[in-house]
This record gives structure tokens, C-alpha cells and sequence, in this order.
């Protein structure tokens, strides 16, 4: 008797951990994803454990503490979005996302019409918009316009103005944020905004040589006859 009641003890912890598996394919966020992850190794360890299962057991017991680091950075991750998207308008807190990237001076960082693959935050260094002639310093974003913009490419040239380093993040790691927090969206679509309304008023305020309207007539007027 105490034999079966094992048994059926073993089967229901394989049952309980095949069926968690399962439900992870219906997980749309990492966050749920990860802590039904956690249950599932929890319960082959116990179905490993109780059939004598070794590989499953030795297999979910080095997965758990992975799923477990993993929860963690995604919680901490997603309460720094949270803490930003409240705050100002910095976004240091995305470096440890980030890759570090050195350009020379001179060099450019990309080009108008490129495909806007990557996010940009400056670390040291500056940064030359050419078209709208506005210079980006340490601690400011830029290619934020192209993860938004339909066509997906750069709206303007940017060239170094001197050496910088800056952080780097894929759109893919942006948009992953998005998902996992839509108030970090709100705040990139606010800082798409700002940009925006920062460019058109340098424009707007720069002094730009006016024609009259008898100038534009005359020279619009026909070519001199032969």
C-alpha cells in the first residue's frame, strides 16, 4: 500500500511538472514565464527525486537557480523602467542593458535613410546632428525618432564631433522593455516628442535668409528671348 501511494505521489509530481511545461507556451511576458518556469523545475526535481530520475533531477536543479537569477533581473529591470518613466528624462539606468561602443572623431554613427537597427545613449563625447545643426552631448539619447518612425530609418546624419563612447541597445531589447512595461514606451514616445519639438524650435528661432514676394516673381519670371 505504501509502495503505490508512493508511486501515485511520483506520478502526480510528473503530471503537476509536464502540465506546467504546457502552460508556458501560453505565457505572453517573461515575468509569468520565468515564475511558472521556477514551478516546473521545482516539480521534476520532485519527480526526478522520487523515480530516481537522475538527469531529470540533476537537469532542473541547474536550471532553477538560472530561472531564479533570471526573475530577478526582469523585476529589477522592470522596476528601474518604472522608476524612469515616473522620473526625468535621463536613461543611464538602460547602461547595464547596454553595449559600449567607441567611434573617432569624425566618423560617422550613421546616415540619413539608414535603417534604424540600434538605440543610442552618449556616454562622453559629442555628437553632430548635420541636417537640424544641433550637437548631442554625454547623457543625451539619440535614434530614439527611428524606432518609432513607419519606415524605420534615420531622420539625419549624425558624425563626431570628437571621440565618444556610447551605450548601445538594439530595438528588439527596446521593444522587449515596451512589452514588459508600456509606461517605458510612454516615455520614449515623450522623448520622441521633445526631440521633435526641440528641433523645430532651433529651426523655427535660426536666421534663415527671407525672399520678398517680387523677388520669387522675378525669379520666376521666363528667360530673356533670343
Amino acid at each position: 500500500m505504501r509502495t503505490l501511494a508512493a508511486f501515485n505521489w511520483i506520478q502526480l509530481a510528473g503530471y503537476t511538472a509536464s502540465f506546467l511545461v504546457f502552460v508556458t507556451f501560453y505565457m505572453r511576458t517573461m515575468i509569468p514565464l520565468r515564475v511558472v518556469g521556477i514551478a516546473s523545475n521545482v516539480a521534476f526535481m520532485t519527480y526526478g527525486f522520487g523515480g530516481r530520475l537522475y538527469p531529470v533531477l540533476i537537469l532542473h536543479a541547474i536550471l532553477l537557480p538560472l530561472n531564479c537569477v533570471r526573475l530577478f533581473q526582469m523585476t529589477a529591470m522592470i522596476r528601474r523602467v518604472r522608476d524612469a518613466a515616473q522620473g526625468d528624462q535621463s536613461m543611464e539606468w538602460l547602461i547595464p542593458f547596454m553595449r559600449r561602443r567607441t567611434w573617432k572623431s569624425g566618423e560617422v554613427l550613421f546616415s540619413k535613410d539608414d535603417v534604424a537597427g540600434e538605440l543610442y545613449l552618449t556616454l562622453s563625447g559629442s555628437i553632430r546632428l548635420v541636417d537640424v545643426g544641433v550637437s548631442i552631448g554625454p547623457g543625451s539619447v539619440l535614434g530614439e525618432i527611428g524606432v518609432f518612425a513607419p519606415s524605420g530609418r534615420r531622420m539625419d546624419t549624425a558624425i563626431c564631433e570628437m571621440e565618444a563612447e556610447l551605450g548601445v541597445i538594439d530595438n528588439d531589447r527596446v521593444l522587449q522593455l515596451y512589452y514588459q512595461n508600456p509606461k517605458f514606451g510612454l516615455y520614449l514616445i515623450k522623448l520622441v516628442i521633445q526631440r521633435l519639438l526641440d528641433n523645430y524650435t532651433k529651426l523655427r528661432d535660426s536666421p534663415l535668409p527671407v525672399r520678398s514676394v517680387s523677388e520669387s516673381g522675378r525669379s520666376g519670371s521666363a528667360a530673356p528671348t533670343k
